[in-house]
């Protein structure tokens, strides 16, 4: 315990536009890669825009290690296609939330804290903004996913402090 700075709740939104892989559609769900930990979210039958509105939470040790995240097709009698993945760093976040408790009670809801370009290194598809929202920084992305024809991923990110841990 005494190396976990907090948690990283990734709120996964949707797909945009995600590659066919069955016949005219695709089962997606979305796999979230951080060191050894894995999550994944539930499985949208038949949707290329599907809506997942799923938490995964990550143990955050190491804020320099990349999170993957990577969107799969559900088959029933072969492996599952891989449709796309996107890899993020969340050190400028993490930069961000450093500063949580200057902004505390002196900032309106929807105050952008800090915007991040999309570049050909980070797989955001569109300038990223940190916000204070209702009394939390949170980080909104959406990923182009990479090795695929198309799509991207909506996700948000929030900070969560674990009491006794060491913080960031």
């Amino acid at each position: 315990m005494e190396s976990l700075l907090g948690l990283l709740r990734i709120h996964v939104k949707r797909g945009v536009n995600l590659a066919i892989r069955d016949i005219s559609s695709s089962d997606p769900y979305v796999v979230v890669h951080s060191g050894k930990q894995k999550l994944k979210t539930h499985v949208i039958k038949h949707s290329v825009n599907p809506e997942w509105n799923d938490d995964l939470t990550l143990s955050v040790t190491d804020p320099n290690l990349p999170i993957k995240l990577t969107v799969y097709d559900k088959d029933l009698f072969s492996a599952d296609d891989k449709m796309g993945e996107a890899e993020f760093s969340i050190a400028t976040y993490l930069e961000a939330v450093k500063y949580r408790p200057k902004v505390e009670g002196g900032l309106p809801n929807g105050t952008v804290i800090m915007k991040i370009q999309p570049t050909r290194q980070n797989c955001l598809s569109e300038e990223s903004h940190i916000v204070w929202n209702q009394g939390k920084l949170v980080q909104n992305m959406f990923l182009r996913l990479q090795h695929v024809e198309c799509g991207e991923v909506e996700i948000q990110l929030e900070w969560i402090d674990v009491p006794g841990s060491k913080g960031i």
